[in-house]
């Protein structure tokens, strides 16, 4: 079957949740990720959201964490404090799953602004969970569309902290886990390099080339040693992805494809 970028993108990064796992989701990406995993290859994954959902099972892909879809779909729903408190900086989320406007070599997030923080080119949809969540999650998988302008040299604004300056950044700030350790993108995968913490590339998908990849990377990007080719997504996978968007922009009301 022949399949875009964008759901390369989405397979690869479901393929990353473990069965069983409790997974903190955020709108977006993450979240259509993650309930294809759901629904493919980790049917036990425990889907939490921020506004308090627990064990969320959507049919359709939520627009936002307030949709009522959540909460008819999880198996309990507590309060928003609760899923901080007792959930998150209780040590009991094992992956936290994140997007991003921009991302820098050690996994640091930006979701508030882009150019200077009092006259910004653009205000981004701003935190929410997201700092807490990169900061108690045991793990955390970013998903992104790679491009110079999103895999920066430098951000505009440190929104949530990945691996801070590299090495024991992360430890020396006190956060507990081991922060990111995934980057899944619609050109490759890239995770932390063993003792500095900066992302290279360790696969590639199909097709796509080392030149693409430090094309779209406004800093020099580092390859592994051994560079692995994703694995195609499958029939399966393709039509579960493709029966979860098709329910999506039937249920909002969107063309085929805007889910």
């Amino acid at each position: 079957m022949t399949y875009t970028t964008n759901e390369m993108m989405t397979v690869a990064a479901a393929r990353r949740l473990k069965n069983g796992s409790v997974c903190f989701v955020g709108i977006g990406l993450p979240s259509k990720a993650a309930n294809l995993a759901r629904l493919t290859s980790s049917p036990d994954v425990v889907l939490i959201y921020e506004s308090g959902p627990i064990g969320a099972k959507p049919s359709v892909l939520p627009l936002s964490i307030g949709d009522g879809e959540l909460a008819e779909t999880a198996d309990t729903v507590v309060p928003t404090g609760e899923i901080f408190r007792y959930w998150l900086q209780g040590g009991r989320i094992d992956v936290g799953f994140l997007g991003a406007a921009q991302v820098d070599r050690f996994g640091n997030i930006n979701t508030t602004v882009v150019g200077d923080y009092h006259q910004p080119k653009v205000r981004l949809p701003g935190a929410g969970g997201a700092p807490e969540i990169a900061g108690s999650a045991k793990s955390v998988l970013i998903i992104l569309k790679q491009s110079a302008r999103s895999f920066v040299d430098k951000l505009d604004f440190i929104t949530s902290v990945g691996h801070g300056e590299g090495g024991d950044s992360r430890k020396r700030l006190g956060l507990p886990g081991a922060g990111p350790v995934g980057i899944i993108t619609d050109l490759c995968i890239m995770e932390p390099e063993a003792g500095t913490h900066e992302f290279v590339v360790t696969a590639l998908h199909p097709g796509v080339t080392r030149e693409q990849v430090s094309a779209a990377t406004g800093w020099p990007i580092r390859f592994a040693e051994t560079v692995l080719v994703t694995d195609e997504p499958t029939a399966v996978e393709l039509q579960a992805l493709r029966d979860l968007e098709a329910r999506t922009a039937a249920a909002h009301g969107q063309a085929p494809g805007e889910a």
